[in-house]
């Protein structure tokens, strides 16, 4: 990795480089120069990452547009460029490295209380509203459709139809479930589609450990893990917080009397986000936030039920229907939501 190092322009010459954080995807060290930076250098990783080019450009370009506008430059990590100027660096076996300035807090699997799933919620909707004049549609879509819920059912019945693992006839209640929602689940492409809904920046992987904490005080500093940021939908990010912030039972609970989309929790995320976002979305943004709770959490039923009929070749499984498991979850989660429609709807009129 020392080309790599020395590739990129630091304060000072390095003297100690160690590795850094849990990640599972990019390797990740820590440097540590004789003038006291301190630094994160990535390999990314090319198989998970096709084009990673693209995937710098957005990063470094959103971060730098952040940057030059706000008065704490904490508020979003700070790409170094190569002496070349690039965002990354290609070495001479074609790996591709990245390095950024290194900034002390912390990061929560899970919230500890309701004031950190607030903190997160207060980073994302910030994020939205720091981006909000930013032109989307000039960024690389490093996953195509991703949120294509049209796309996602296509797909999902031609698994259907295929029936490759001879696991059809033990869903048949599953697959009713989906195809009573087709429908339903194709109105925030359509509304996309339609210009009701406008492109924004999007970071597509809103968990609580994608927000780095301050450890003084413990508010949200930054978003980081900026690999699956591309042009979207606002309502995605939001969606996809409460598929996962809202309940309490685990992805692949078998027990789903223990799954239950939690109100107060969305109440919480909910004032955060619009709070964090103010005057960064339209009416017609906030007015669709709990399509986007809903929506996403079917689409994500809809993916691990399509993997589990082809056999599960995209998420890892460590038993045989634990993405059966995962799909059902989210199956509860989306009914729960739609008997509390109206107590969902509430909330947002409340924070508008």
């Amino acid at each position: 990795m020392e080309p790599a190092v020395y590739a990129f322009c630091l304060r000072g010459e390095p003297v100690r480089c160690v590795p850094f954080g849990h990640g599972h995807i990019n390797s990740t060290f820590k440097i540590e120069t004789d003038q006291g930076a301190e630094y994160v250098l990535q390999r990314i990783n090319t198989y998970v990452f096709r084009d990673p080019v693209g995937l710098m450009n957005n990063a470094g370009t959103i971060t730098d547009y952040i940057r030059s506008r706000v008065d704490d430059p904490r508020l979003a990590l700070h790409f170094l460029t190569t002496k070349d100027g690039k965002f990354y660096y290609k070495d001479e076996k074609g790996e591709f490295w990245r390095m950024y300035d290194f900034v002390g807090g912390f990061c929560l699997d899970t919230p500890a209380c309701e004031g950190d799933f607030y903190q997160s919620a207060l980073a994302f909707g910030r994020f939205q509203q720091m981006l909000s004049e930013f032109p989307a549609e000039t960024l690389t879509e490093t996953i195509p459709e991703f949120h294509n819920t049209i796309d996602r059912y296509r797909q999902f019945k031609e698994s259907v139809a295929a029936d490759r693992m001879g696991r059809l006839a033990g869903v048949r209640d599953d697959v009713e479930f989906l195809m009573a929602r087709e429908e339903m689940g194709s109105r925030l492409q359509r509304q996309r589609v339609a210009g009701t809904l406008p492109l924004r920046v999007t970071h597509n992987d809103t968990k609580l450990n994608n927000i780095l904490i301050d450890r003084a005080t413990g508010e949200g500093i930054c978003v980081i893990d900026l690999d699956t940021t591309m042009p979207g939908l606002s309502i995605y990010d939001f969606g996809d917080s409460i598929r996962f912030g809202a309940n309490h039972s685990a992805e692949d609970e078998k027990d789903l009397s223990k799954v239950n989309f939690d109100i107060d929790l969305y109440e919480c995320y909910t004032r955060g986000f619009i709070e964090g976002a103010a005057g960064g979305l339209t009416d017609a943004e906030l007015e669709y936030l709990p399509w986007g709770a809903r929506l996403m959490t079917l689409e994500c039923g809809i993916r691990f039920l399509t993997d589990y009929l082809d056999g599960d070749h995209y998420f890892r499984i460590h038993y045989p229907e634990q993405n059966l498991d995962r799909c059902r979850t989210q199956f509860k989660l989306v009914k729960d939501m739609e008997e509390q429609w109206d107590a969902m709807a509430a909330v947002i009129e409340k924070y508008m």
